[in-house]
């Protein structure tokens, strides 16, 4: 007995120790170590303060950024969650190319992708390397040009849809229905952020996988519900300690589920059941039109995804299953409604702060208005008229410069999967004061590199001393230095660069200036005596001041223009 109990003593001895040994060499040891802590960076107030708060609040970040660059360089090391989290904030466009062009090397963290797989499966936003590959590969045919284009009288039959419902609610409060200041004119304080969030899944849901959520008339469709409950309570109200402890140890959230996991968990079941028979349906209709010599016609994304997988130019192990391709309809639905509608929420709102710009953007719009109404429009005459829309400059302009000043994507995080050289084309700034002219940064394996999409976005160096005000009459004269910065779209970070860049750009951009063109043309949009503030809630998103609790919200005054012009 005595002798069991000293195994067992000694055994518990080994393992503590090594426990200990581990956290001491990981904690104290390596980091001395790290060749990051060469580069300069903002002080510590402490073993356990860090840089996260600064660097990530929408609120702080454009000084922050800004502060850095002035004291620190353009690559600046800055501690993350603790000791041994030295990170690379990279202000260099070469370096911060190099990062995004490299993404076999640079990759999201375990860590971000075991969070994404928790919520809508291993799709485009979580996979990495030849998964991320193979199901790029199978999804890029379904966003070409002409696929696109196909689904613009879709995206402008929504919008009409959105239109209208304004129009009834300004009409109601004409008719009394409903208290306002001003009953005569119509108008009608409107949360905008959450209709236009209502219309983007209506359009996501029918380009999606042809499926009709009706969100616009009401919230009723039990997949339309569980996909905006999981995406908004279990991920914006989501408690931070409780989901870092779910991502590093998962067994918790399995046997002590708290309201977020039991919420995610009905979500996914919901979602796969719906979803799931959905997928099957195509997948029969496809293979019937294989069998029958007449081609299944669906435009949707599903259809051309599941049709781009039984492709015969594809080799069979490129194919992805059925469970990869529900995935990635999920990740559909949360990349492309969510983000669209932020940009256009927030388009809105620097449209209500600038009413002189509103002004000189609807006078384009209105420029090519149709006399045929757009309801009585043929889908050749619609996607005629969109071509028209895409081409207008200063509407251009307006869409280029909300997505600079306020990227829906804050910022995102890499880390290295093995020792690599960044270069650099901007002097480096040491941790002891001097400059060096070195053409390179050491990054060492499991180094976490933050890619600051809203810094480069609003740089002073490269856009100029007004780099944070919203000026869409900038991009009539670009310097060089912003003509070299790297960018899937206009030279901005928007949707990212390189390898893993949105694959759905185009069809965001068809959203963002059709809803423009048909919600401009028949309403103005002002401010409320309400602050609206940016806060960095997995995306950034508008809340009212004091209400955080109850999600995000961007409310505006919303006028009809006939009754404008009769009042």
């Amino acid at each position: 007995m005595i002798s069991v109990s000293i195994i067992f003593f000694s055994f518990s001895s080994a393992v503590a120790l090594f426990f200990l040994s581990y956290v001491v060499y990981h904690v104290i040891i390596a980091p001395r170590s790290n060749p990051l802590r060469k580069l300069a960076g903002p002080p510590l107030n402490g073993p356990l303060h860090n840089h996260m708060s600064p660097v990530l609040d929408p609120f702080r970040s454009p000084r922050t950024h800004a502060a850095y660059v002035e004291k620190y360089g353009r690559n600046v090391r800055i501690r993350g969650l603790g000791p041994w989290d030295e990170r690379l904030l990279p202000l260099d466009p070469v370096s911060v190319a190099h990062v995004l062009k490299n993404s076999t090397i640079y990759e999201k963290p375990w860590q971000s992708r075991r969070l994404i797989t928790s919520l809508i499966g291993c799709g485009m936003l979580a996979a990495e390397g030849h998964v991320h590959k193979r199901q790029r590969r199978v999804a890029t045919p379904a966003f070409s040009i002409q696929n696109m284009r196909a689904l613009v009288p879709l995206v402008f039959s929504k919008g009409e849809e959105l239109k209208d419902k304004w129009m009834n609610m300004s009409q109601a409060v004409k008719e009394g229905h409903v208290a306002s200041e001003n009953p005569n004119s119509g108008q009608v304080e409107i949360d905008v952020c959450h209709w236009i969030s209502r219309a983007t899944f209506d359009v996501i849901g029918l380009a999606g996988f042809d499926y009709h959520f009706n969100a616009i008339q009401n919230e009723s469709d039990e997949l339309f519900a569980a996909y905006k409950e999981m995406f908004e309570i279990a991920v914006s109200q989501g408690d931070g300690v409780r989901t870092v402890l779910g991502i590093y140890f998962p067994i918790v959230n399995r046997l002590f589920p708290d309201k977020r996991a039991k919420t995610v968990h009905r979500c996914q079941e919901t979602i796969r059941r719906v979803a799931g028979k959905l997928v099957q349906q195509k997948k029969t209709r496809i293979m019937d039109g294989e069998k029958s010599g007449s081609a299944y016609a669906g435009k949707d994304l599903l259809s051309l995804l599941l049709k781009s997988n039984i492709a015969t130019d594809l080799p069979p192990d490129q194919r992805i299953s059925d469970e990869d391709i529900l995935h990635n309809i999920n990740t559909f639905m949360f990349a492309g409604s969510d983000t669209t509608s932020l940009a256009l929420t927030w388009t809105f709102l620097l449209l209500a702060k600038h009413p002189d710009v509103q002004t000189r953007l609807r006078k384009e719009l209105l420029s090519i208005v149709p006399t045929t109404p757009l309801s009585r429009l043929s889908p050749e005459e619609i996607e005629s008229l969109h071509n028209t829309l895409q081409n207008l400059p200063y509407l251009n302009n307006v869409c280029r410069e909300t997505l600079r000043l306020i990227p829906p994507v804050h910022s995102s995080l890499r880390v290295a999967t093995q020792d690599d050289e960044i270069p650099v084309s901007y002097p480096v700034h040491l941790s002891d004061g001097t400059i060096s002219e070195q053409k390179s940064i050491s990054v060492p394996k499991g180094s976490f590199v933050h890619v600051p999409v809203e810094a480069f976005n609003l740089d002073k160096g490269m856009w100029g001393p007004n780099a944070w005000d919203f000026d869409p009459d900038r991009w009539d004269h670009l310097s060089e230095d912003v003509l070299s910065l790297p960018g899937l779209y206009s030279n901005l970070l928007t949707f990212s660069a390189g390898p893993r860049s949105c694959i759905g750009m185009r069809f965001s951009m068809i959203e963002m200036k059709s809803f423009l063109y048909i919600l401009l043309t028949t309403f103005t949009f002002t401010e409320t005596n309400k602050r609206i503030y940016k806060a960095n809630v997995v995306l950034t998103r508008p809340y009212v001041s004091g209400q955080f609790k109850k999600g995000s919200q961007c409310p505006l005054i919303v006028t009809p223009l006939k009754s404008i012009a009769t009042s």
